[in-house]
């Protein structure tokens, strides 16, 4: 293979035709003397799989220069062929050879190590170009859901395609799979409602979505009385040996606070105060690897379980598959940092909420920002590896957003990060760091006058 990152940014490239609603494909059929500049979708066949680069053509007369999925490129135009040559930074290339079909262009691409320990390889493509945002106003869209998915999946089909600026409300089932009525609609472990097809979204790119609406739909949520592995010493442990019961909570909308249907002794006058909250939101990962379930969490957001994905919170993600493919689901009536019963108080809920796209963007990893914080998440094995993760993505932040040198990073660190423990019931753990908006602002105006 050409390097060892080819694998790595390859993405799910079998729905790049995708469910794109007509009023929002605005493709620009291309002729031998129209311009190929422009965001395109590559799907090339690599051995048998189908994968998903992202392509940024400019043009001036018969010269081309871009970008090939990070690596900068160079080429020619030749009537309705073309031809350019991508470099990335260890020497590796990538040789494409195309012509106009319609409105997509097809040929093939050659890979070629820096080195000789691999001989070149050739794979078929075809490429197309990333449909303009609709004009107009926004669409605001009632969805029902009738199926809920168990993995983050590029595979899955769409239920809804909807433009950047579309609002969408609907429900999502429990993590045990009961709707509203405490009826069971599918099998348990965070069934997702979803996924949403948002068109223009593609790799390379940002979706943004806004929760306009977090709402309790029913008056019950189903919890344990049981304490994770990475939260126990040894005495604990022991102590904790015969826990795990269900403990069922009343959900108090007017009050607006829980308390346990059937308390033990000292815990009769006990209650916690509601705040709901999706513990999933995500896009699909690439194909690079397989589909995780909806017990996962990554790069691509996921179970995050997160405590301040609230209404309100805007979480931005990283798009690695044409169209994005959201999921929500896994709503927790109230939840204690880390998720320490390896669940929080489980319960359906009533969503609604607006998407965006930030073209040829990328975020390192999930991001959410409340009316008072930017938050940066780290998601990995073990919270060391988390908290690194989280101070590199916001590290990253502050470097693309306000234009801050590595010393000036370091200066804002460690005078303003907040880290909080998000998630330690799952495979991956989970770490935030937290800067108040306040504490930015002086950085904000100085930010434009940066170079």
């Amino acid at each position: 293979m050409r390097k060892a990152r080819f694998l790595l940014f390859c993405v799910g490239g079998l729905l790049v035709a995708g469910s794109v609603r007509s009023e929002g494909t605005q493709e620009r059929p291309r002729s031998a003397s129209t311009s190929f500049a422009g965001r395109w979708v590559v799907t090339s066949d690599f051995y048998g799989t189908t994968l998903t680069f992202s392509l940024e053509l400019k043009q001036d007369g018969d010269k081309l220069t871009g970008d090939f999925d990070g690596d900068k490129l160079e080429g020619t135009v030749r009537g309705g062929s073309i031809h350019f040559l991508a470099k990335d930074e260890q020497g590796g290339t990538e040789e494409c050879t195309a012509k106009v079909e319609g409105d997509a262009i097809s040929g093939t691409l050659v890979f070629a190590n820096v080195d000789d320990t691999e001989p070149p390889t050739t794979h078929p493509f075809t490429a197309k170009i990333v449909p303009e945002r609709k004009a107009g106003p926004a669409e605001r869209y009632e969805f029902t859901p009738t199926v809920f998915y168990r993995q983050f999946s590029a595979a899955n089909k769409p239920v809804l395609t909807v433009s950047p600026g579309d609002t969408i409300h609907t429900t999502t089932v429990d993590a045990g799979g009961k709707d509203e009525k405490g009826v069971t609609r599918v099998v348990g472990g965070n069934p997702e409602t979803g996924p949403f097809y948002v068109e223009t979204a593609a790799p390379g790119d940002t979706l943004v979505v806004h929760l306009t609406r977090l709402r309790l739909n029913r008056n019950f949520a189903e919890s344990d009385d049981f304490v994770v592995g990475r939260a126990l010493d040894t005495g604990l442990a022991v102590k904790m040996k015969d826990m795990g019961k269900t403990i069922r909570w009343h959900l108090d909308t007017q009050r607006g606070v829980a308390t346990p249907e059937k308390p033990s002794e000292h815990l009769k006058q006990y209650t916690v105060p509601l705040r709901p909250m999706l513990g999933c939101v995500a896009v699909a990962p690439g194909s690079a690897q397989a589909a995780p379930g909806t017990g996962d969490s990554g790069r691509w957001g996921g179970n995050m379980d997160f405590n301040e994905i609230v209404e309100g919170a805007t979480i931005y993600l990283p798009v690695s598959v044409p169209g994005a493919l959201l999921y929500v689901g896994d709503g927790h009536a109230a939840q204690g940092d880390g998720e320490l019963n390896g669940n929080a108080l489980e319960t359906s809920m009533d969503v609604e909420f607006t998407v965006d796209v930030i073209p040829a963007k990328s975020v390192r990893g999930p991001r959410v920002e409340s009316a008072t914080h930017i938050m940066a998440m780290g998601l990995s094995g073990s919270l060391d590896d988390a908290m690194r993760e989280a101070t590199a993505n916001m590290a990253q932040w502050l470097t693309d957003e306000y234009k801050l040198t590595p010393s000036e990073v370091a200066q804002v660190l460690g005078t303003s990060a907040e880290y909080k423990v998000s998630e330690v019931a799952d495979r991956n753990a989970g770490m935030v760091l937290k800067i108040s908006k306040e504490r930015l602002l002086p950085l904000a105006l100085a930010a434009p006058a940066a170079k």
